[in-house]
C-alpha cells in the first residue's frame, strides 16, 4: 500500500549531520531498492538485498532476527541481524504489507493486504502453521504486551480485528476511522492509537471495552505511528502534509507538528524515546527526531522508496556497505 511504483536501485551510504549517540540501529525496508538498508550512528553501514518490493519490517524482542515483508513477492524474508544475510524466505498470503513479532518471540504476525488475512509464521520452524481471515485490505498489526491479543488494522473496511492469539479466532471487531493503516498499543496495554489515512485523523481506542473513545485530527494522510516507552507521547507521520504530529496521550490533541522529508510513510520510536525515525518515502531519506526539542536533527540517504521502519537498542556495528571499508563505528 505504499505509493510509487516497484523499480531496481541501490542504497546510498551519504549521512548528514552525523549522531554521536548511537543508541539505536535502523532497519529500514526501501520498496524501490528491494533491500534493506542497516542505519548506525547516523549513516547507512549496511545494505541487505531481500525480496521483491519490501514494505514493512519488525525485529525479533532479542534483536537477533529481522523480519521483512516483500509485498510484490508474497514473501517474508528472514535476515540473521549478526551477519546481516538473510537466512530464510517464507512464502505467506498475497501482497504482504505489514508484520509484528510476538512478545515471547514464537510468531511472527504478517498482514496479507491482497487476501484479507494474516499469516503466523513460527520462528522455530521458518514456516507459516495458520492463517486468520481478518477484514479487507488488512495494514497495520500489533500484539499486545501480554502476548495474548493480536490487533489488526483493515483498510477497506474502517474496523480493527481483535483476534486472540492462543485460538487464533477473531473475537471482535472494533469501528474506527477511514483507511486505518497503522496502530500502536500504549506500553500499559490499555489503549491504542490507529492512523487513519484517508479520513486524516487518529482514532483512540479503549482496549478493555473495545470501542473508539475519541478521534483526534491530524495531517494530510496519517501513515506511521509510534508511542513513547513511558507512554506520554504518539508519534504520526502524515505522508500528504511532510510532517509528523506529536500528540499528548494525556490531553489526546495534537501539542507540536514537526516538518520532515517528502512523503513520510514509516515511523519508529526509539529504544529509550530520545528519537524518533521517520522514512521518508519521496525524498529517500530518513529523519531522526530528538523528542526533547521535537526538531530534526539527522537526516540520512538510505534506498530508494523506503517505507518501514524498525529501531532496536544500538550497538557496536561494522560498515560493510557497498561504498564503504570495514569500520567500527561504536
Amino acid at each position: 500500500m505504499a505509493p510509487g511504483n516497484l523499480a531496481g536501485a541501490s542504497v546510498g551510504t551519504t549521512a548528514v549531520g552525523l549522531s554521536p549517540r548511537p543508541d539505536a540501529l535502523d532497519y529500514i525496508a526501501n520498496l524501490h531498492s528491494d533491500t534493506v538498508s542497516v542505519v548506525g550512528t547516523g549513516m547507512v553501514v549496511d545494505s541487505v538485498p531481500v525480496g521483491d518490493g519490501p514494505d514493512s519490517v519488525a525485529v525479533s524482542p532479542d534483536g537477533s532476527r529481522v523480519y521483512v515483508t516483500n509485498s510484490a513477492s508474497d514473501t517474508v524474508s528472514v535476515i540473521d541481524a549478526p551477519t546481516r544475510t538473510v537466512m530464510a524466505t517464507v512464502a505467506v498470503g498475497d501482497e504482504p504489507s505489514r508484520v509484528t513479532v510476538s512478545p515471547d518471540n514464537r510468531n511472527v504476525y504478517v498482514a496479507n493486504v491482497g487476501s484479507d488475512n494474516v499469516s503466523v509464521i513460527s520462528t522455530r520452524t521458518r514456516a507459516v502453521t495458520d492463517t486468520i481471515a481478518v477484514g479487507d485490505a488488512p495494514l497495520g498489526v500489533a500484539v499486545a504486551p501480554d502476548g495474548c491479543t493480536l490487533y489488526v488494522a483493515n483498510a477497506a473496511s474502517g474496523t480493527v480485528s481483535v483476534v486472540r492469539t492462543a485460538t487464533r479466532t477473531v473475537t471482535d471487531t472494533i469501528p474506527v476511522g477511514s483507511g486505518p493503516t497503522a496502530l500502536v498499543l500504549t506500553p500499559d496495554g490499555r489503549h491504542m492509537y490507529v492512523s487513519n489515512l484517508t479520513s486524516d485523523d487518529v482514532s483512540v481506542v479503549d482496549v478493555h471495552d473495545g470501542t473508539e473513545t475519541d478521534r483526534i485530527p491530524v495531517g494530510d494522510q496519517p501513515a506511521g505511528i509510534g508511542v513513547r516507552p513511558d507512554g506520554r507521547q504518539v508519534y504520526v507521520a502524515s505522508i500528504g502534509s511532510d510532517n509528523v504530529s506529536v500528540i499528548s496521550t494525556r490531553g489526546r490533541a495534537v501539542t507540536e507538528t514537526v516538518a520532515v522529508g517528502d512523503g513520510p510513510n514509516g515511523l519508529a520510536v526509539g529504544p529509550d524515546g530520545s528519537l524518533v525515525y521517520v522514512s521518508n518515502f519521496d525524498s529517500d531519506t530518513l529523519s531522526v527526531i530528538d523528542t526533547s526539542t521535537a526538531r530534526v536533527t539527522n537526516t540520512v540517504t538510505v534506498g530508494v522508496g523506503p517505507t518501514g521502519v524498525a529501531a532496536v537498542q544500538g550497538k557496536a556495528v561494522t560498515a560493510r556497505g557497498p561504498n564503504t571499508a570495514p569500520v567500527q563505528l561504536a
